[in-house]
């Protein structure tokens, strides 16, 4: 993720349950039976929206089996032929997500097995057993790209997800595996500003070190010590956790976006930064049964909505970093329960359906940061839809599968 650059006439409107059954026809997948997904659909608005919402992803930025299953960056068609790795990500998880959703999710089965499985053209390993999910597709498709952490921080999460899901072991293993990558990046040099926390980049020229990154990390590690009681993944997401809130928490539940080498620090704040130290905070609390954790996650779950749900700052945020923020925040409603928290999320999921969705394509545009006011000049992006189609999801999600959360 890159938190302080910026990346670089169809059918009518129907029912979202015939949409969302014909897209699981494409992808290969059996449609779910009419009468259990009727009844979902009648029963969450949210399901609807968020079927509509990946049927547009599809109808417009997927490029099926000629392309490798892969996505488009953005629906301009220029530029690279498949999507980064981000985007490609965030479009694997709103499929699991969607996987998710009591009565519609058996549809979503297989389809999501296989775009987390295509998360593999991906990964590479270079000269000296330096391996790592690049930013873009290695040869033979692609020119490959940069290992950037954060972005093999978030493939982990996800095998994680998958891993409490289905309980197959190969996705601990591929969660374990970006760990390992991820690690790497710890920064070991003594003489720096506060030492220690997460490069961005793994790359000799790195120069900063990111409260998106560091978190991200922390809660995988949480999370992989949840899963396997192995002390060296708690050691490391305390260390990981105690840096971001020692060197760049602002206030309860907000945070810098980073510090570089010189010791300047960056102050521009983010939705997902808050959201990574609140699911941190979530897991460990699981896992330890320590009250300080929960304490501290309630403490920021607070002061980050009090903040962010002021002056519209919300709607100004990247809708994928709202995702993020959003899904951390109903994790934790999942061990202690806040109507304000699903409150401010509907509220945001609501506006932005009504003011960003193209009522002829169904496709979502934002301003060129991914948030902001209704752009339709600005080609739709596989970024910003997908994060949508998280949000309207695990708004659908039975509030009992919120732990499984990720």
């Amino acid at each position: 993720m890159r938190s302080h650059l910026v990346r670089r006439p169809r059918r009518v409107a129907m029912a979202a349950l015939a949409v969302g059954a014909a897209t699981a026809v494409l992808a290969g997948t059996a449609a779910p039976p009419m009468a259990d997904a009727a009844s979902a659909s009648a029963s969450s608005p949210w399901a609807d929206r968020a079927i509509f919402t990946y049927d547009a992803m599809q109808d417009h930025l997927y490029l099926g089996a000629a392309g490798h299953q892969l996505y488009r960056l953005n629906t301009a068609g220029e530029g690279n032929p498949y999507s980064y790795l981000w985007e490609y990500r965030e479009a694997t998880q709103a499929t699991a997500d969607l996987h998710g959703v009591r009565g519609i999710g058996p549809a979503y089965a297989n389809v999501a097995r296989q775009r987390i499985a295509n998360l593999d053209l991906y990964f590479n390993v270079r000269e000296g057993g330096r391996a790592g999910y690049e930013s873009y597709v290695p040869a033979p498709l692609g020119t490959g790209g940069d290992v950037y952490y954060d972005d093999n921080a978030i493939v982990g999460l996800t095998n994680v997800r998958q891993f409490r899901i289905t309980g197959d072991a190969t996705y601990l293993d591929k969660a374990r595996q970006a760990f390992d990558i991820v690690s790497r990046g710890w920064n070991t040099d003594p003489n720096l500003t506060c030492p220690g926390g997460m490069d961005w980049i793994d790359r000799a020229d790195n120069a900063d070190r990111g409260a998106n990154i560091t978190g991200l990390t922390a809660q995988l590690a949480a999370h992989l010590y949840e899963q396997t009681s192995e002390q060296s993944y708690l050691t490391w997401s305390k260390r990981l956790y105690n840096w971001n809130n020692r060197c760049l928490k602002t206030s309860p539940g907000l945070y810098a976006n980073s510090i570089n080498d010189a010791g300047e620090i960056n102050p521009t704040l983010w939705t997902y930064n808050s959201g990574a130290m609140i699911a941190t905070a979530t897991i460990l609390y699981r896992a330890t049964d320590d009250p300080a954790y929960l304490r501290q996650a309630k403490a920021a779950a607070r002061g980050s909505l009090q903040y962010w749900t002021a002056e519209n700052r919300l709607q100004q945020q990247p809708a994928i970093f709202n995702a993020f923020y959003f899904r951390d925040l109903l994790l934790l409603d999942s061990v202690s329960h806040d109507p304000s928290y699903r409150a401010a999320i509907e509220q945001y999921a609501e506006s932005t359906w009504n003011a960003n969705r193209d009522p002829a394509t169904g496709l979502f545009h934002f301003q060129p940061s991914g948030g902001g006011d209704y752009n339709p000049s600005r080609p739709a992006a596989t970024l910003d839809n997908a994060g949508m189609v998280q949000i309207f999801t695990f708004l659908a999600w039975d509030p009992q599968d919120l732990s499984n959360i990720s």
